[in-house]
């Protein structure tokens, strides 16, 4: 427990020192918009309006008082806050900017091949124990890859185990869609051709999070599945190829929905690959089968058109890229906003190939899993 040493009026700011000797900066705004009155008792949503306040808020005075609390009464509005040190030092956010941020992110490489087991759970120990979903949320959110064993191998069989996390996307391909070979398709998926490792409706403003491909028959010959961390491919480019890293963070490229059934045009532009705030990796959007026309600057099109033959290369290189064959009963999980996934051309004569897909929105998995870990 850190206790309030020092305080340290300024014209923006609260500066106080800690007993360990750490220095926070508070400034008066911040403080005044998250005092803990501001917020309704049952909601918890802020009732207080910092709208309200004029531009010259500032502490008139500031003490710690005896049970250790800072108190700040403000210049205006009558209204006197005590703040919790141990609240004031989690939130710091002086302090928070001064780490040094480390991604939560386990970035792969072909080398999980040899070792599919430590992404594997088990159906029935994620469906009967909070130990087996936590397992599952984990790799899901932190490798971004898991599979599923033993699922049951009926249609729809797979909403249960999902309901464990949450709700299911639903998007114009319903839910569970079906992946299987048929006659005159409005998406490649629904052939027997080859899949290049790709991002599922790049062409959606936001593109489901996460996708769940359930093997019910796979007695065709061919149909293996692959998959790629596009995270460590990005980090691969960021470390040796700056240039064209840069390109593919910050040109937009265009996708389009190009299914023959729709009766609207969907399309989108954005960049390969997304930052977030601190840096880190967001999002990978690759296509080659849904990217539209280019409309890049004249001056850049070949600079793209470069960037983009060097990603979608490293994408499907056997040194990042895995390859294995679905199981009747495995649940192909996996962040489709990272992990990128294709399979081989498969042949319908000669067995069945069946697969039902789902969909779920990121929030839905970092939410269970921050619940659960809490």
């Amino acid at each position: 427990m850190f206790n309030i040493k020092k305080i340290e009026k300024g014209k923006l700011n609260l500066n106080i020192e800690w007993s360990d000797g750490e220095i926070s900066n508070y400034n008066y705004f911040w403080l005044r918009d998250n005092c803990p009155t501001a917020h309704d008792k049952d909601s918890n949503h802020r009732m207080f309006n910092i709208l309200e306040s004029s531009k010259d808020l500032t502490a008139q005075e500031s003490k710690v008082s005896e049970e250790g609390k800072l108190v700040v009464k403000w210049s205006e509005g009558d209204h006197t806050s005590y703040y919790d040190p141990k609240w004031l030092r989690e939130n710091c956010y002086t302090l928070k900017n001064k780490r040094k941020f480390i991604s939560p992110y386990q970035l792969w490489d072909s080398s999980l091949e040899k070792n599919l087991k430590s992404i594997t759970v088990d159906h029935d120990e994620i469906l009967n124990s909070e130990e087996g979903l936590l397992r599952w949320l984990e790799l899901l959110h932190y490798k971004g890859i898991a599979i599923v064993k033993n699922a049951p191998i009926e249609k729809e069989s797979a909403f249960p185990v999902l309901n464990r996390i949450s709700h299911t996307r639903q998007t114009f391909f319903d839910t569970p869609f079906e992946v299987i070979n048929v006659p005159k398709p409005n998406n490649s998926a629904y052939t027997a051709h080859a899949l290049r490792n790709h991002m599922d409706l790049p062409w959606f403003e936001n593109p489901p999070g996460y996708q769940f491909l359930h093997c019910l028959v796979n007695s065709a010959e061919g149909g293996n599945s692959s998959a790629v961390d596009g995270f460590a491919v990005a980090d691969y480019l960021k470390k040796n190829e700056k240039e064209i890293f840069e390109t593919l963070v910050n040109v937009p490229l265009k996708f389009r929905d190009k299914d023959y059934t729709q009766e609207t045009i969907r399309n989108f532009h954005a960049t390969a690959i997304s930052l977030t705030k601190d840096g880190d990796y967001n999002d990978i959007r690759f296509s080659v089968a849904t990217m539209d026309t280019l409309d890049c600057h004249p001056d850049i099109m070949g600079k793209v058109y470069n960037a983009h033959h060097k990603f979608g290369n490293l994408l499907h290189n056997n040194k990042f890229q895995i390859k294995f064959r679905l199981e009747p009963g495995d649940i192909f999980s996996f962040n489709n906003r990272r992990a990128l996934h294709g399979r081989t051309a498969f042949n319908p004569n000669s067995g069945h190939r069946h697969l039902q897909g789902y969909y779920m929105d990121r929030d839905e998995i970092l939410g269970r899993l921050n619940f659960l870990k809490k």
